[in-house]
């Protein structure tokens, strides 16, 4: 069974246009375990019942940043050990030092391409 078939990956972001756009690269990639949340908080609320291998998260939300929410997920034992790639437009050294630094695994640069999104991806977690 290919680790694509295996794969279960949850995307964060409020917008849902871009929740849409990654979901549909991942549908293409051939990941079909796909779920979603519109914030941190309720992200975790999703993790804690359905743990993931993946977490893909907008930076720019409210309430909670996707920055704040790596830092919940890296706190909690349940999550701290699941790969996290943080999506940005705003892709400075601060935001990314910072995401290092709270165990980001990848990053990647608004807007991007579907193919570069799975070279992210695999970066990560290996061969899809």
């Amino acid at each position: 069974m290919a680790l694509r078939d295996q794969l279960r990956i949850l995307v964060v972001d409020d917008m849902s246009t871009n929740r849409g756009l990654i979901m549909q690269a991942l549908d293409a990639m051939g990941i079909r375990q796909v779920g979603y949340a519109t914030d941190g908080k309720s992200a975790l609320q999703i993790l804690e019942a359905k743990p993931v291998h993946l977490v893909i998260s907008d930076y720019n939300m409210p309430g909670m940043d996707g920055l704040q929410f790596l830092q919940a997920m890296r706190k909690d034992a349940r999550t701290k050990g699941l790969g996290f790639i943080l999506i940005t437009g705003r892709a400075d050294r601060e935001v990314i030092d910072t995401g290092r630094r709270f165990g980001m695994n990848n990053f990647i640069k608004k807007p991007f391409t579907p193919p570069e999104l799975k070279a992210c991806i695999e970066a990560v977690v290996g061969r899809l």
